[in-house]
């Protein structure tokens, strides 16, 4: 696992100061603190830190081939590297190490910008052809790995982080007002945008060539889900139980000590279950809990660490860890505004005391199927019969309902019934709605994004299967957009920050493009979500878990920001910095704090972002001494 980042410019032949190469790799120093590379030459300069999990002693980068016209730098691990080694040997091609990352350097040689197709793992790599003055980027499949970059002309400056890239003279740091936008709308921001104008996130499953003859950003992978079964319910059970086997094998290959998060819910005691199976005894687990019972899942946690007999180790959050929340927001460079990332990096923490890689239970929910607005569809499916007129007027009813969090929970799901299942999965996809951003939004800032749509980001990738089956149309956007924009985002730079290697097996490529084989009524069936991995795990997970409703990993801070952190909340976000920006208003924003504290509505996930804008603009924008600014920014 590393950091990378450079700079290849095919019309002018020094194309960094050696000194801001430095700085821009020492920005990326948490993600490889072990050894550091450097190659600059003609039109390129590359560089890389590096966290020594396969091949300690060897696979040091920039890698190269024989002749030394292929340099190549990398974040990540390629799971079949062994067999395609195998492969390009037997096609003459000779090694000098045991890397993972040798391995990418021949396989390029032998199939070309396509190796990519080869690679069964995670990855982000930047890839010099200096006999043909040739980049390549590449991002996995998921976007499990995160590939930032620049274009300036015939210039591309890239980086494994923004942070690294801020470290270039001409790299500003303007915000992009519809990045903003979409931040509000989501709580991310989603690929190829960045909060920062004119740096593009590298979508995934995508590769950049540059060349002489131009530049290229193309799609290499996708997957189409089928809508009727092929086979039996019982086989397919049986595959999938193979092939989650298989993951969960490929993905324990390591030189250095490997542990699991176990959160207490069914994927990650899978991934457990499955590691012991495999004969990782004993395996070294780690959980967060919190004191509130509703949100607390070490009960859960502790019968499959029990019954597979793990190393386990538990931590339970407090609010006043809230006020490490300049530390950890720092290593997203941009707006975060999920909730989660708290007790991701804090298990990070904890289990980087004994492990340098963790594997993860991330993409079951988009695999499987397990979301609650899948299920919500479910409910909802037999009321779109109603006639047009009167669904419209269901949302009048939430005034029937007791005021408080109920009557909330109630206007959403009688919104739900007015709106078609398109509609409906954006708004429970939603953060601030279009007229609540329009409220909080001062007159320039809606003046500037006039016209823009944030829903089109997400619109566009429900629409891409218009006549699929509604199920799999929401699996394939969450697939695309929600998994590895929020969830694999949070995991990698809250792992990463503590230099811990996440893994996540469920999101096995080839995993995903089986369950896209399986008819949606098996992967939800009824009110029951993940059936088929039930079915295929009902043998090696507690009948408890087996039965239990999908919690969330999620935060208390509902609560919290009605209690000891709403002054916390007030002050920061109504202050003369905050409001002074000339972004929000600050009497909207007076009232989502009276009315959550008051209990009149839960804003508190709306709070926590809008915590996480300010704090991102005073370290990234305003550069606050002391407010926990990465190395360099």
């Amino acid at each position: 696992m590393c950091g990378i980042c450079g700079v290849v410019d095919l019309e002018t032949t020094l194309v960094a100061d050696g000194a801001v190469l430095r700085r821009m790799n020492r920005a990326l120093h948490h993600r490889g603190p072990d050894e550091e590379g450097y190659h600059e030459a003609p039109h390129v300069a590359l560089a890389m830190c590096r966290l020594r999990v396969i091949d300690p002693s060897g696979g040091s980068q920039p890698m190269t081939n024989e002749d030394r016209t292929v340099r190549l730098v990398y974040n990540g691990e390629v799971y079949n590297f062994r067999q395609l080694r195998a492969e390009l040997e037997a096609r003459g091609h000779r090694f000098r190490t045991r890397s993972d990352t040798e391995v990418i350097v021949h396989a390029y040689e032998a199939f070309g910008v396509d190796c990519v197709r080869r690679l069964h793992g995670m990855f982000a790599f930047a890839l010099w052809d200096a006999a043909r003055e040739r980049l390549v980027l590449a991002r996995d499949r998921l976007g499990i790995k995160p590939l930032y970059y620049q274009q300036r002309g015939d210039r591309i400056a890239f980086a494994s982080e923004l942070k690294a890239l801020l470290q270039l003279p001409d790299v500003g740091r303007q915000l992009e007002p519809q990045a903003l936008d979409l931040y509000l709308t989501y709580g991310y921001i989603p690929s190829p945008h960045t909060a920062f104008r004119g740096v593009r996130k590298l979508p995934p499953g995508h590769r950049l060539v540059l060349e002489r003859s131009g530049l290229r950003v193309e799609r290499y992978w996708d997957f189409v889900p089928a809508e009727r079964a092929s086979r039996s319910l019982r086989e397919y059970a049986a595959e999938l139980r193979g092939r989650l086997r298989e993951a969960v094998r490929s993905h324990l290959v390591s030189d250095v000590p490997v542990g699991a998060f176990l959160s207490g819910g069914l994927d990650s005691s899978t991934v457990v279950a499955l590691m012991s199976l495999e004969g990782a005894h004993p395996v070294r687990t780690f959980s967060i809990g919190f004191r509130e019972a509703q949100f607390d899942e070490l009960p859960d946690a502790r019968q499959v660490a029990e019954r597979y007999g793990t190393q386990h180790r538990e931590l339970v959050v407090e609010p006043g860890v809230a006020g490490r929340l300049p530390e950890l927001l720092t290593h997203f460079d941009e707006p975060f505004g999920d909730s989660s990332a708290i007790p991701t990096y804090l298990v990070s923490e904890l289990a980087r005391q004994d492990v340098t890689v963790v594997l993860t239970g991330d993409g079951g929910d988009e695999v499987f199927c397990g979301y609650e607005w899948q299920r919500r569809y479910e409910m909802l499916k037999p009321l779109y019969r109603l006639p047009a007129g009167l669904r419209a007027r269901a949302p009048q009813l939430a005034v029937l309902v007791p005021a408080g969090h109920w009557r909330q929970r109630a206007r959403g799901f009688l919104a739900d019934i007015s709106l078609s299942p398109s509609e409906g999965y954006l708004r429970r996809m939603t953060l601030f709605g279009a007229s609540q951003r329009r409220e909080l939004y001062h007159g320039d800032l809606r003046r500037t994004l006039d016209g823009h749509d944030s829903l089109d980001a997400l619109r566009a990738w429900l629409d891409a299967l218009p006549e699929a089956d509604f199920r799999n149309r929401m699996l394939y956007a969450d697939t695309h957009f929600y998994c590895p924009e929020d969830c694999l985002t949070k995991v990698d730079r809250m792992t990463m920050a503590w230099s811990l290697e996440a893994r996540v097996p469920l999101l096995d490529h080839e995993v995903v493009e089986f369950m896209a084989t399986v008819p949606p009524e098996w992967k939800l069936r009824g009110f029951t979500s993940k059936y088929l991995l039930r079915r295929a795990l009902a043998d090696l997970l507690p009948p408890a878990l087996l039965r239990k409703r999908k919690q969330g990993f999620s935060v208390p801070v509902g609560p919290w920001l009605r209690g000891p952190l709403y002054e916390l909340a007030a002050d920061l976000l109504l202050d003369a910095r905050a409001t002074g920006r000339g972004w929000l208003r600050p009497e909207a924003v007076r009232r989502l704090l009276d009315e959550h504290r008051d209990g009149r509505a839960d804003h508190g996930h709306r709070l926590y972002a809008l915590l996480g804008l300010e704090v991102w603009a005073r370290q990234y924008l305003d550069r606050v001494p002391g407010f926990a600014a990465p190395v360099g920014v």
